[in-house]
C-alpha cells in the first residue's frame, strides 16, 4: 500500500476480527495510513443480486471519519427511503450480522416446535402462523414450519455465536437450545416415515422412497447442512433405498451422498416403483407438479411433505395419504 486505503470486511466474522485485521496490516506494511471497516452483508441465497441491488440496511463499522466519509459515497446510490444506513463501531457491527441470524434462526425453531404440537393436538400450524404474523408485533417472515434451516450462514453463525459466548464467559442456552431444535426437527418426517411402516415385517428395509428436493431451500443448489441429507442418511440406515431430484443440486449432492442414492432425470422419473414420495426442498416445480401423474407412477398415492407446499385437503381429495408439519 503506497496510499491512504479503506479495508473492509464484507463476510461474517468473529467478535475482534477488525482489530486483527489492523494489526496484521500494521505488522506488514510501512505505511500506517489505512482505516479498517465492517461492513457486513445480507444476502439471501438465490436473490443476493436482488438484496444486494435493494438492501434493507446497509451497516458500516469504523472508528474513523475518513472512512465513514468515502463508505457513505460507495453506497449513496443505494440508500433510498426504504431502507437505512447504520453507523456504530466495528465490534457492533460484527455482532449485528450474529445477532441478526440468531433472531431469525430462532424463529424458525420456534415455529418449528409449535408445529409439532399442531400436530400432537390436530391443530393447523398454517392457520397459526397467520394468526401469530398478524401481530404487528412480530410479523410474519420466517414463520413457515418445516424440516429446520440448513445452508451456509443459519448453522455455522448459531455455532458461532455459542462459540463466542462461551470464550467471554456467556452460556447461550436460547442459542443452544435453537441449535438442538433444529437438529431434531430435520428427523421429524425420518419418525413420521417410520411410523408409516411399522407394521410391515421388517419395516423400512427394501422400501423404495422418491425424494424431491435435496438443497436446503428452493432457488439455490447449496446441500450444506441440507435436512434432506440427514433424512437420507436416516432412513438408509433403517434400510430404505432412494430415487431423489433437485433442480440444480444434484451434483453437489453427489459429492456428500455419493453412490448412496439414485439420481432420477426429472421429478416424475423419481417416483418410478416407489412407495413414498417425500418433498424436502419447497422448489415451485414440485407445487405445481401434475399429481394425477404422481398417483400413477406411485406404487401407494403416500406423500410426506416437509416443506408443507401442498394443501392437505386438495391431496386428500386426490386420493393421496397426505402429511405435512403440523397439519
Amino acid at each position: 500500500m503506497d496510499s491512504y486505503k479503506v479495508i473492509v470486511n464484507k463476510s461474517t466474522v468473529p467478535v475482534g476480527t477488525a482489530d486483527k485485521v489492523r494489526e496484521i496490516i500494521s505488522d506488514n506494511s510501512k505505511n500506517k495510513y489505512f482505516n479498517v471497516v465492517s461492513n457486513p452483508e445480507f444476502l439471501r441465497e438465490g436473490k443476493a443480486v436482488y438484496d444486494f441491488m435493494n438492501p434493507d440496511r446497509i451497516v458500516i463499522g469504523t472508528e474513523s471519519d475518513t472512512a465513514e466519509k468515502i463508505m457513505k459515497e460507495v453506497y449513496q446510490n443505494f440508500v433510498s427511503p426504504y431502507n437505512s444506513l447504520i453507523v456504530t463501531d466495528n465490534k457492533s457491527a460484527e455482532i449485528i450480522k450474529y445477532a441478526s441470524n440468531f433472531f431469525l434462526a430462532t424463529r424458525v425453531s420456534s415455529i418449528n416446535e409449535i408445529a409439532n404440537l399442531c400436530d400432537k393436538v390436530g391443530a393447523n400450524i398454517e392457520d397459526v402462523s397467520k394468526g401469530i404474523g398478524l401481530d404487528k408485533r412480530i410479523g410474519n417472515q420466517f414463520l413457515s414450519a418445516g424440516l429446520g434451516y440448513g445452508g451456509s450462514c443459519f448453522p455455522k453463525d448459531i455455532k458461532g455465536l455459542i462459540s463466542m459466548g462461551k470464550e467471554h464467559g456467556i452460556d447461550f442456552k436460547i442459542a443452544k437450545a435453537v441449535e438442538e431444535v433444529n437438529q431434531k426437527q430435520k428427523m421429524t418426517l425420518v419418525s413420521k416415515i417410520k411410523e408409516h411402516f411399522k407394521d410391515r415385517i421388517g419395516g423400512m428395509v427394501g422400501t423404495r422412497i422418491a425424494l424431491w428436493g435435496l438443497a436446503f431451500k428452493a432457488e439455490t443448489d447449496d446441500v450444506r447442512e441440507s435436512p434432506a441429507i440427514d433424512l437420507i442418511n436416516e432412513v438408509i440406515k433403517e434400510g430404505g433405498s432412494f430415487r431423489v431430484y433437485d433442480p440444480k443440486a444434484m451434483e453437489n449432492a453427489k459429492k456428500i451422498l455419493g453412490y448412496k442414492v439414485y439420481y432420477a432425470d426429472s421429478a416424475m422419473d423419481a417416483l418410478t416403483h416407489c412407495e413414498v414420495l417425500v418433498i424436502a426442498t419447497d422448489w415451485d416445480e414440485f407445487k405445481n407438479a401434475d399429481f394425477n401423474e404422481v398417483k400413477n407412477k406411485l406404487r401407494k398415492p403416500v406423500i410426506y411433505d416437509g416443506r408443507n407446499i401442498l394443501e392437505k385437503e386438495e391431496m386428500t381429495r386426490k386420493g393421496f395419504y397426505y402429511k405435512g408439519i403440523g397439519k
